[in-house]
């Protein structure tokens, strides 16, 4: 999940009372945030498990089926984007304010609260968030393409191929190269070539699917990852890929620069790890190279009739 500026922040309001809950939601949605609100801490952890949980939760102490303390505990041993909690307590004994910061929670307020203070710390926890995804971006992104860089999209494949194996569905990845990289840059030099390259990640992902994952491998190479995606869709797909690249020029400062891209694909069948799709990848790859460029190969066991295509889409 990435922060997205154009969306409204989104805040967890865990409390069995509803007047505090209902009083908690209108004036959240009064100061533009977009409010899920649970009944208890069991409904409350479901929601904050997920991947697309939101950024803040505002979680009562005291609560059936699973108390804010413990709440808070397994969100801090969960992995995902970060959550700023706010606990809500009636509890005046400062020994129960470490008690909460022990267990993971970032802030409390008292009830009854002040909706103004309330507010305010909103505003705090909304700095902290926005501040842990740009370091979070930083450290798993491609600062010139925007993409996943090397670790992160790694990680996803590695995570992508456990969960595969395990749920017996299908898995495959693409390694994409541009043709005749080097030229651009010697030709043209390397600020022409990094706007070639941030093109062409943006031309590649506007046609994956939703649940695709794409990275830049090192230079001008990439890895996509296609989860539940038999070779023939993996084909189907990382061809659109193909043409989408090459379908008009890159515009750039100095000239418009032609760009093509040859991918191989690779199979994660089972019992295979990690390193070896992605040497069946890159194999796949080289025969593309040797293939005459700016076509998909799929392993060496299968094939499709593919001829080259420079008009694009």
């Amino acid at each position: 999940m990435t922060f997205s500026y154009y969306r409204p922040m989104r805040v967890l309001i865990a409390d069995d009372d509803r007047l505090s809950s209902r009083m908690l939601e209108a004036s959240l949605n009064a100061s533009g945030y977009e409010v899920i609100v649970a009944g208890d801490g069991g409904q409350a952890w479901q929601v904050l498990k997920n991947d697309d949980r939101p950024q803040i939760a505002i979680l009562d102490w005291m609560m059936p089926v699973m108390d804010g303390l413990e709440v808070c505990r397994r969100v801090r041993r969960s992995s995902g984007p970060y959550v700023y909690i706010l606990l809500l307590t009636g509890n005046t004994d400062p020994d129960s304010v470490v008690t909460g910061m022990d267990a993971g929670a970032d802030d409390y307020i008292r009830k009854p609260f002040h909706p103004a203070e309330l507010k305010a710390r909103l505003r705090s926890g909304k700095r902290i968030v926005e501040l842990e995804e740009k370091l979070r971006r930083q450290a798993t992104h491609d600062s010139l393409t925007g993409i996943m860089n090397r670790g992160a999209i790694m990680e996803r494949f590695s995570i992508e191929v456990d969960r595969a194996h395990r749920a017996g569905e299908n898995l495959c990845i693409a390694m994409v190269d541009l043709d005749h990289f080097k030229r651009v840059n010697d030709t043209c030099g390397h600020t022409v070539g990094d706007t070639v390259l941030s093109e062409t990640a943006s031309r590649m992902t506007s046609v994956l699917r939703p649940y695709d994952s794409i990275g830049r491998y090192g230079g001008e190479e990439f890895i996509i990852v296609f989860p539940k995606c038999d070779v023939a869709q993996a084909f189907a797909i990382a061809d659109r890929v193909r043409r989408a690249v090459s379908i008009q020029p890159v515009r750039t400062h100095w000239d418009a620069v032609t760009v093509t891209a040859s991918i191989g694909i690779a199979e994660a069948r089972p019992l295979m790890d990690s390193d070896s799709v992605i040497r069946e990848a890159d194999n796949a790859l080289f025969r593309a190279k040797q293939g005459g460029r700016n076509r998909v190969e799929l392993p060496n066991d299968q094939s499709i009739t593919q001829q080259p295509d420079q008009a694009g889409l």
